[in-house]
């Protein structure tokens, strides 16, 4: 049977202003819970980002799980993708999916990617990152801690979507996405609208000194940003603030940069996270459609 929709009170650093929770209500009545930042209302794109309520599957991997490979059922990995599809008034089959390898690969995905990843196999490996500048492709990264990156050019009419580990964050995923958009679509990174989606934060995110070493390097003059734990080799990484200094770094002002205030960790009862449940866990999903002229007026 069909899990019912439940989320538990939100655990955030916040005031719950900077990201909202939103319920949709589907054509045959279950309601799925989503996550919305404010700052990308308005501009030309839909965009969500899901929880782990709303969906079909079962055990650890209850109840949206979007991914084939944890040991779900593919046809209730199937039946969430078809969800979060009707959210975006699309067919999965407009969902185009990146290849997650921890990299800073970003591709150029169009309409006749689309399904990619859902309602057939990948064409491509390696991809962390996706941009577009069709109208109803949508793009979907995929998470358990890691740091979504959201992009919106209002003026160009382009969007992308990043995944940001450690390793992408060290390496700069987000500048590398701004420059990609920029080559493809021309796009300004002062145009640019950006969100730093849920993800792991500091007080849960713990690192040994290999990891630390690299960010100290790789971001000198950032106050605060490794928090050593006394004598123990241990430090907490603040992943969010790393992907902020980035993204402002790459020339997007920080007005236009929205950052999360809700921790996938702190929050393992409506989200997934691979650090609090060791693994055993789904991925959630992160989605970002550029809408066509016609639909901009469209909630």
């Amino acid at each position: 049977m069909e899990e019912e929709y439940r989320l538990l009170p939100w655990k955030r650093s916040g005031d719950g202003k900077i990201l909202r929770e939103e319920r949709f209500v589907g054509r045959d009545g279950n309601v799925l819970p989503i996550l919305r930042f404010p700052l990308l209302d308005g501009c030309g794109a839909a965009h969500c980002f899901t929880t782990r309520a709303g969906g079909v599957s079962h055990g650890v991997c209850s109840s949206l799980n979007l991914s084939f490979s944890r040991g779900d059922a593919p046809e209730a990995v199937r039946e969430n993708f078809r969800r979060v599809a009707e959210t975006f008034g699309v067919n999965p089959d407009r969902i185009v999916c990146s290849m997650q390898t921890h990299t800073t690969n970003v591709r150029r995905v169009k309409g006749i990617d689309g399904g990619a990843g859902v309602t057939r196999p990948l064409p491509w490996s390696d991809v962390d990152g996706l941009i577009t500048d069709e109208p109803n492709v949508v793009l979907g990264t995929f998470y358990a801690d890691c740091v979504p990156l959201y992009f919106v050019d209002p003026v160009h009419r382009a969007i992308g979507l990043s995944h940001s580990g450690w390793r992408g964050t060290v390496n700069r995923m987000g500048a590398v996405t701004v420059r990609a958009m920029g080559d493809a679509f021309g796009t300004n990174p002062e145009d640019l609208l950006c969100a730093i989606g849920p993800s792991i934060c500091q007080a849960c995110y713990e690192v040994g000194e290999d990891v630390a070493e690299q960010f100290y390097r790789e971001f000198p003059q950032v106050e605060g940003l490794l928090l050593e734990e006394s004598g123990a080799g241990k430090y907490r990484l603040d992943l969010r603030e790393a992907n902020r200094q980035v993204l402002c770094a790459a020339g997007v002002r920080p007005e236009c940069i929205q950052t999360t205030d809700i921790c996938t960790c702190c929050n393992p009862h409506n989200l997934f996270s691979h650090r609090c449940t060791k693994g055993k866990r789904g991925n959630l999903g992160a989605f970002l459609m550029l809408r066509g002229q016609e639909s901009d007026s469209l909630p």
